[in-house]
């Protein structure tokens, strides 16, 4: 069992002369050795650009070599910050503020607003740039004698933003220890090995994709198989020729496939999995069921979130049971049902899901207030009600938080509220989640006019201004808004009052 304790170390186990990545759009194929020398060159040139210790270095990439690469080069040489490349110039001028960025990395093409917003922050843009043979490097760095520092665990690596159903986005810092931890978890879980080959069709941007499908692998010395971005059309081809034993995205992924596969008929490719993963939304029993039909190969619903550096609890391979409707045992840490009052409840009583373990992050930045309601008696309280049978298998149950879930995407209903009030037709607003049967929920919202308003132009407006998972896909246009007799607006009686009958 090897035993890194931060990024650096963990990039060091597999030998050199194996594959690492494979590029199936262009068939470039990268070491183990070819990786490790272009990451650790380019933490040494962000350091040569003044990088040091806890620097962010943000990133606007799509999936790909670059990305890898940029990650953890910055994780190296100062903290990563990966944006999301669909967010529009406006929610990147905050992501870059609010990560105190101190360079953005992105490509030649297709970032024209991560660089006018980079502009209005006074943030210095690099170009990063790849050859035909699948080497990476920041263009028109010149060569420096400037080493990176060796991180320490207790280093931050990553940070990321959490949508809360109150307020503006949480930063959560992640340590080296913290992601290492939750990488070996994984790895050991699915008895991840050399032999293993991954399927990442999961956003890098994200810690489902970054660490469970390529850090958990390239931790086993196995292969990362990373599509540009995922094509149902295109997906049991890749899986077949790339030799992929295992794949791991969210349940609108899953339904996408499942919607092009034809009864009795094995995908290609399919023979060779070992298991099929689910996570960072509920996954419906009966598809779970239509999975292990269609695809032949276990399907092992999980849990992660971001301040937990993903994975907290997963269903097991076989011989051992995989639950349906459960999200499996905890693994590699604690998993407690809590009440209100922050007393631990007896197995099969319903209450919120706490979780303590190495993978669990200190604390929100600067965030006391967050910390304050979000950690007791060392406990990390999730904001999801579960129960734990019998078995220690945990059980999902609703979320205590607001948060809108569209195909794995955490959306705060706040923030869609911020934006729906800064229109200037808009008096009142109110942003929910409803039942989708495609996206597990969908976004929708009710508005009060001061003037009239067209539902299509409250719709343009949130286009300008959000990224598409976030635009409302209905705007109901009312002359109140639902509150409870004490004033206040209860989102989900909101959305059951307006869609009810729908």
């Amino acid at each position: 069992m090897p035993n890194p304790q931060t990024l650096l170390e963990l990039i060091q186990v597999a030998p050199a002369d194996r594959t690492a990545i494979l590029l199936p759009e262009s068939g470039i194929k990268v070491s183990y050795g070819s990786l490790r020398a272009q990451i650790e060159k380019m933490a040494d040139d962000l350091a040569a650009l003044g990088i040091g210790r806890g620097d962010r270095v943000a990133t606007v990439l799509p999936n790909g070599l670059p990305c890898i690469v940029s990650f953890l080069a910055g994780a190296i040489a100062g903290t990563s910050a990966p944006l999301n490349p669909g967010y529009r110039e406006e929610e990147l001028v905050f992501y870059l503020e609010d990560t105190n960025a101190k360079v953005l990395l992105c490509l030649a093409e297709g970032s024209e607003a991560a660089r006018k917003a980079a502009a209005t922050r006074g943030v210095p843009v690099y170009t990063l740039e790849m050859n035909p043979e699948g080497v990476v490097k920041i263009a028109g760095v010149h060569e420096s004698s400037k080493k990176a520092a060796p991180p320490s665990p207790d280093d931050i690596a990553l940070i990321l933003h959490t949508s809360g159903s109150t307020g503006r986005p949480k930063r959560v810092p992640i340590m080296h220890k913290n992601i290492v931890a939750s990488t070996k978890n994984i790895m050991v879980h699915y008895a991840l090995t050399a032999d293993d080959v991954s399927m990442c069709v999961m956003p890098l941007f994200h810690v489902h994709g970054l660490v469970a499908s390529t850090l958990s692998t390239l931790l086993s010395a196995g292969t990362v198989v990373i599509p540009g971005k995922f094509n149902p059309l295109s997906f049991w081809r890749t899986i077949r020729d790339s030799g992929a034993t295992w794949y791991s995205a969210v349940p609108t992924i899953h339904n996408l496939l499942l919607a092009r596969a034809t009864a009795g008929e094995l995908p290609p490719g399919a023979d060779r999995l070992r298991f099929i993963r689910s996570c960072s939304a509920a996954l419906p029993p009966e598809m779970m069921a239509k999975m292990e039909e269609m695809f032949g190969a276990p399907v092992l619903e999980a849990y992660g979130m971001t301040e937990a550096s993903h994975q907290m609890a997963s269903n097991p391979l076989p011989p051992s049971s995989r639950k349906p409707g459960a999200v499996g045992p905890a693994t590699g840490i604690k998993i407690g049902i809590m009440d209100d009052a922050g007393n631990l409840l007896p197995g099969g009583t319903r209450g919120e899901v706490v979780i303590h373990g190495p993978n669990v992050v200190d604390g929100y930045e600067n965030n006391p207030e967050a910390n304050a309601k979000s950690y007791t008696n060392g406990w990390f309280r999730t904001g999801d009600q579960g129960y734990l049978d019998e078995q220690g298998y945990l059980f999902l149950t609703g979320r205590i938080k607001e948060l809108i879930n569209r195909g794995g995407e955490k959306i705060g209903p706040t923030e869609i509220d911020q934006v729906l009030l800064l229109h200037p037709s808009i008096a009142e607003a109110v942003c929910f989640g409803v039942p989708h049967k495609t996206w597990g929920e969908e976004v929708q919202a009710a508005v009060v006019l001061k003037e009239p308003q067209t539902e299509a132009q409250i719709v343009a407006f949130c286009k300008e201004r959000l990224a598409d998972f976030k635009v409302p896909r209905k705007i109901y246009i009312v002359e109140t808004i639902p509150r409870t007799a004490t004033g206040k607006i209860q989102r989900g009686a909101v959305a059951q009052a307006l869609t009810a009958g729908a």
